[in-house]
């Protein structure tokens, strides 16, 4: 969905997900709104490589899932970290159908008894010292034995039936959705960090490597994290070519001056004047909160999307 420029992020986001709210879907069907980030938020891209074969490809991707993920989007500025790659670990029950015909055992019976199984609940409240003590009961599942050992029911002969007495359960890969190689070396994980809306990209990206310095020392061994693409080089070299190239123009003002006018100071009033004149003009706009880069400075239409707000977090 697309807004007028002037229409503030987060109001359209929380108009969005108002009317996602009231709008009737199929059971199987989740709408979400995605990451508060502009088409190029992407600031930098990461890769989980294990060199040592200690750990397989679903190792990788459940410490990028369920380790890396969270760290980092606590980084201020960092909206979303998307995964990449590698394979992801899940239960897979293989139901046997000639004993759920024994039992006369129906398959959505199967499919209500696991989520039963896999959840935590809450029950009342226990006084002790004048004090209440909340009483919950976790439930998730956390091994292969604990799937296995689900109640169905109980069988003709009063014994309990379980789980792995119509099913063969056992670890395997979900269906992949993609690939990602490093160098033509073979697969690794990937991981995206997505930058939120109008924050400062080398502020972020500092965040995210001094992160993920403090990680290292956690990651299992052989595991490294390789940097495969890092927007703060870009914005250095940016920044650098920018002050190579005012000092130029104020030279060649300097020069110009002296040589026509045959006069010091007058070169010396438009080396001064004009710095002071942009420094003065960024200086309210940051009051205001208008952001300002040389690609919108240059142009501030993109000619390829006809979308003027994709060059205004870089």
């Amino acid at each position: 969905m697309i807004f007028d420029d002037d229409t503030d992020m987060y109001w359209a986001r929380s108009r969005v997900l108002e009317y996602l709210n009231q709008v009737s879907l199929p059971e199987n069907a989740k709408a979400q709104l995605g990451p508060d980030a502009t088409g190029v938020g992407w600031v930098y891209l990461y890769a989980l490589v294990d060199r040592s074969g200690l750990n397989d490809l679903s190792q990788l991707r459940s410490l990028q899932d369920w380790f890396l993920k969270y760290e980092l989007q606590t980084v201020p500025g960092v909206s979303e970290v998307a995964s990449l790659g590698g394979m992801v670990r899940q239960y897979q029950v293989r139901v046997d159908p000639d004993k759920l015909r024994a039992f006369n055992i129906p398959l959505a019976h199967i499919q209500a008894a696991i989520k039963r199984g896999n959840q935590e609940v809450g029950a009342s409240v226990v006084e002790m010292a004048e004090a209440e003590y909340m009483v919950r009961a976790s439930g998730y599942i956390q091994n292969r034995q604990d799937l296995e050992n689900i109640p169905l029911g109980m069988n003709q002969n009063g014994t309990p039936l379980l789980l792995k007495d119509v099913a063969d359960i056992g670890l395997g890969p979900q269906m992949r959705r993609g690939v990602v190689e490093l160098d033509g070396e073979g697969e690794v994980v990937g991981g995206v960090v997505v930058m939120r809306f109008g924050e400062n990209a080398q502020q972020t990206i500092d965040g995210v490597k001094t992160k993920l310095e403090s990680l290292r020392g956690s990651l299992p061994d052989g595991v490294e994290v390789v940097t495969v693409y890092d927007r703060s080089g870009l914005i250095e070299r940016a920044v650098d070519n920018l002050w190579t190239k005012l000092m130029e123009e104020f030279a060649v003002v300097a020069l110009v001056c002296m040589v026509f006018l045959f006069h010091v100071r007058s070169s010396l009033v438009a080396i001064f004047s004009l710095p002071v004149g942009i420094l003065a003009a960024f200086i309210v706009m940051y009051i205001q909160g208008i952001n300002a880069n040389i690609m919108s400075l240059g142009d501030r239409h993109c000619h390829w999307c006809h979308d003027r707000r994709c060059h205004r977090d870089d």
